[in-house]
């Protein structure tokens, strides 16, 4: 999966880019050029797991993050649409921080203000799209249009007037075929966004009040990456009334929000989070190991992991009885804990 990070300049993107990915802007990186770099999720039932297996390797789930260029206000150009067009989940840093150190293109710090400067930016990008392919298929009609671009002609006509009355794409219903017929297009208002404030320190406990907008301050991230020490980590974050930093937020964040979750192998070799999509079958889920699992599937054995925890080992889950044994047809539940068996 790829969450892409888009905002003006200095709204702190590329400070978060950098805290995600551990990777620094390359000597040579031009502005309008993307950067991609992998964010391993801190996960906390990782860790718990491994202190039970002590395994040689731990293994965290991923996201690729890309960095798209700056939005640039009044300008016309927009380098940084290529980039979220290849993106499943679109992650726009707000600033909300004032700073004499740091300037704002727009001469002023106003969230609300940028937020809406964005929205409104992606609606002309997509409502540009839409006219330019719609210009297009008229021009097919001369040849008659196969029933694929009929509804797809339909379709986008009803996007344009949403688009007209200022309404994403994604605030439209559409069938499974009106879905597929645009899918090519890869217009951003129908991908999944998160609005993350790049805020101050005495605002950064704040309850945001929607479940795609959090607050963040890449300062004070900056700040508690510094601790080697976790536990001195989770004491600078309760000092500033944080139960988990804001990092973590954003991954929990990207996964609920693209309909993600975690089930996990643990060995003495290995301890490992798996990514899959929730109402994912133990099959499709084993394939996601290798796709032998999935071609022989034979079962899956599932320890849940409040069992494991609570009762401190592998072994003495099995003897209490609580280990599953889960054919084809069950669906593996976030935090499981999973041995596939297989023969191909």
């Amino acid at each position: 999966m790829k969450v892409a990070l888009l905002g003006y300049a200095q709204s702190g993107k590329k400070t978060l880019f950098s805290l995600l990915t551990g990777r620094s802007l390359p000597a040579g990186h031009r502005e309008g050029e993307a950067l991609e770099g992998i964010a391993a999720i801190q996960d906390p039932r990782v860790d718990a797991i491994s202190a039970i297996a002590k395994p040689q390797k731990i293994k965290y789930a991923e996201l690729n993050v890309v960095l798209c260029p700056d939005l640039e206000e009044g300008t016309g150009s927009r380098p940084w649409l290529e980039a979220v067009r290849r993106c499943d989940l679109l992650c726009v840093v707000v600033r909300g921080f004032a700073s004499d150190e740091v300037y704002h293109p727009a001469g002023s710090v106003d969230a609300v203000r940028d937020r809406s400067n964005i929205e409104t930016e992606l609606i002309f990008a997509d409502l540009e799209m839409t006219e330019k392919r719609l210009e297009r298929l008229e021009k097919e009609k001369r040849a008659g249009l196969n029933p694929v671009q009929q509804l797809e002609e339909k379709t986008l006509l009803r996007i344009r007037e949403g688009l007209g009355n200022n309404r994403p794409a994604s605030a439209l219903e559409y069938t499974a075929q009106e879905t597929a017929a645009i899918r090519s297009l890869g217009l951003v208002t129908l991908a999944p966004v998160l609005w993350a404030y790049n805020v101050g320190e005495s605002e950064v406990a704040q309850v945001s009040s929607s479940s795609n907008e959090f607050r963040v301050s890449c300062r004070i991230e900056q700040e508690i990456m510094a601790f080697d020490d976790p536990v001195e980590r989770i004491e600078y974050l309760k000092g500033l009334g944080l139960e988990e930093s804001g990092l973590a937020r954003l991954n929990r964040a990207a996964y609920d929000t693209l309909g993600l979750m975690s089930f996990y192998t643990m060995g003495p070799d290995e301890c490992r989070a798996w990514t899959i999509r929730k109402q994912t079958p133990a099959p499709m889920a084993g394939g996601k190991i290798h796709s032998d699992i999935e071609r022989g599937f034979i079962r899956v054995e599932v320890i849940k992991y409040d069992d494991i925890i609570a009762l401190g080992s592998e072994e003495e889950v099995k003897k209490q009885g609580r280990a599953l044994l889960k054919g084809r047809d069950y669906i593996i539940e976030d935090g499981d804990i999973c041995h596939f068996r297989f023969n191909v």
